[in-house]
């Protein structure tokens, strides 16, 4: 299980650089990445949460297949991914982030997305999807451009939340889980 980087941590403001197919270790950091995920209870992880600044997340949607027939089954790896479009209306629906443990807010983000992206094989895809599968990618998505879920709230909640993100940011976090936070090496 790999420790997750908390909010306010430089690496979650950086860009994710694109990587080749001969990333040292990357089929393990994958596998490591969805273990990390699981035992964190999130349906989402990029790297930039594990302290790698690169373009790779995980996805495993399965949790909401009850209410959102899209995400049955739906389990992949994006690796050197570009949202080509963002098309429909936003719609707001609440978050939460293995990075920002303890904070739930409502996002807007749009219904449907064009994404491509290679496989852990690095077959090259290009795909849209709408709905919940389209808000989880845009949200892990952002991670790989330096966006943390909350810079897209309004400035008000934004302030509403800074004690609160301030604590996280000073290792004083409900998380159940590891993690790396920018003040503190580590805490369990």
């Amino acid at each position: 299980m790999l420790a997750i980087t908390a909010y306010g941590h430089p690496i979650l403001k950086k860009v994710g650089e694109e990587i080749e197919k001969d990333y040292p270790g990357l089929d393990k950091l994958i596998d490591d990445m969805y273990e990390t995920m699981y035992n964190s209870r999130g349906v989402g992880l990029a790297a930039q949460q594990i302290n790698r600044p690169i373009r790779l997340f995980v996805i495993d949607a399965s949790p909401y297949a009850e209410e959102f027939e899209e995400a049955k089954d739906f389990k992949k790896v994006f690796i050197n991914a570009r949202i080509t479009s963002l098309e429909g209306e936003e719609w707001e629906m609440e978050e939460g982030c293995l990075s920002v443990p303890g904070i739930n807010e409502f996002v807007k983000r749009h219904e449907t997305i064009r994404i491509t992206y290679q496989d852990q094989d690095f077959a090259t895809h290009e795909e849209e999807y709408s709905g919940m599968l389209s808000r989880i990618i845009q949200h892990e998505y952002d991670h790989t451009e330096g966006i943390v879920f909350v810079e897209r709230l309004p400035q008000l909640k934004k302030m509403l939340l800074k004690r609160k993100l301030k604590d996280i940011s000073n290792g004083i976090s409900p998380a159940e889980y590891k993690m790396i936070y920018p003040r503190k090496k580590s805490r369990r």
